[in-house]
């Protein structure tokens, strides 16, 4: 099939800030035709909703959810064959504020909210139409807040991936430093603790995103407040971590202040990448020079990263960037400079080359890569 606007073979979703208290530019959700390389993406769709600010495709790529931030909601879409253009098919209460990112079970039965403001991980029945069901599970975390004074009042968890086996959801929490390991009832809904509830983290690092090596028994965060890379040996028996090393994920010449944002792995596993925003804290503007994505090295043996090198992300606050799904690009969305730019990939250094600017938009924040079913 020759791809055309109305057939792309691969689709773009990007969601946004969309309110003022965020300094938001955006519309919702846009969806693109995606193109080779640095070619500007095909505009295809807007979906007006406010904050969709982290977004999901379920396990057949049919559908699609949305978590809307600062406010308390998730919504649901169907994605046309061929197209990939939107339909709503309405939201659902999250039982809590702020939900910041969400996943689809391995069954396609549920879906997992982190709700960032609450403290809390939810859980919510899938329908066979796509739309989603009433709350089935609201799971307060517990624990200490941290040390800093703005950013660690409560339990803040931010992601909720599920383990690469899984039967675990693990779920980083920025404001009790701490990283929980829950189990998911495939029947019920029901979240309870794992066998080993939680893993301590070093004080004030803040841990926001977790990423498996697609091969090896690790895993690895980017510390939001310390701007770090923490390595965790991953017991897939009992969904325990063991921390082994960290590493900064700022540059050594980097004096001022930085937020991790963003973590994944080259599909080999031979590539790790993290993203860095300059300053202290949403709530500033950023800049005025580009921020970065650090390169580490992984190694085959022991699984630990040695950083390589920091490339400009030529904009401002990367709250978000992914890889294509062969590794060979990676897109990086500038929240604040409002911009998602594209880097090709080196498969045999890990190296990133800027190919140009596939999309001006506001304020995006995450970017979606799907391919189109036909």
């Amino acid at each position: 099939m020759t791809p055309t606007a109305d057939n792309p073979t691969t689709v773009a979703y990007v969601g946004s800030r969309t309110t003022p208290e965020r300094a938001g530019d955006g519309k919702g959700i846009e969806v693109y035709g995606v193109r080779d390389g640095g070619t500007p993406w095909e505009p295809l769709q807007v979906i007006e909703a406010d904050n969709p600010t982290f977004l999901v495709t379920d396990r057949t790529r049919r559908f699609l959810y949305a978590v809307h931030g600062d406010l308390s909601e998730v919504s649901a879409y169907r994605i046309a064959p061929g197209s990939g253009r939107l339909t709503p098919l309405g939201r659902q209460d999250t039982g809590g504020r702020n939900p910041a990112h969400l996943a689809v079970d391995p069954t396609n039965r549920f879906l997992v909210v982190a709700n960032h403001s609450s403290g809390t991980v939810a859980s919510l029945p899938l329908r066979e139409d796509g739309s989603i069901g009433p709350l089935a599970d609201l799971l307060p975390l517990p624990g200490t807040p941290g040390p800093h004074r703005v950013e660690q009042t409560g339990a803040k968890p931010h992601h909720v991936p599920f383990s690469p086996d899984g039967r675990f959801v693990v779920v980083p929490d920025k404001g009790t430093d701490r990283i929980f390991t829950l189990t998911l009832d495939a029947d019920s809904g029901k979240l309870d603790p794992g066998p080993e509830p939680s893993t301590v983290t070093r004080e004030f690092a803040g841990p926001r995103h977790l990423a498996f090596h697609p091969h090896l028994p690790y895993a690895y965060t980017i510390d939001e407040l310390r701007s770090t890379v923490t390595t965790y040996r991953w017991d897939a028996s009992r969904g325990s971590l063991e921390a082994l090393h960290t590493v900064p994920s700022t540059p050594p010449h980097a004096t001022g202040d930085s937020r991790g944002a963003e973590i994944a792995l080259s599909p080999d596993g031979r590539f790790l990448y993290a993203s860095n925003r300059g300053g202290a804290g949403d709530r500033e503007p950023g800049g005025p020079r580009p921020d970065t994505i650090a390169l580490f090295a992984v190694s085959t043996s022991t699984g630990l990263p040695t950083p390589v090198d920091w490339f400009s992300t030529e904009g401002i606050r990367p709250r978000h960037f992914c890889l294509s799904g062969n590794g060979r690009l990676l897109y990086a969305a500038n929240e604040r400079s409002h911009s998602i730019e594209t880097f090709a990939v080196d498969t045999t250094s890990g190296r990133l080359r800027h190919r140009g600017r596939v999309a001006r938009t506001g304020s995006p924040t995450c970017v979606l890569l799907v391919a189109c079913a036909s």
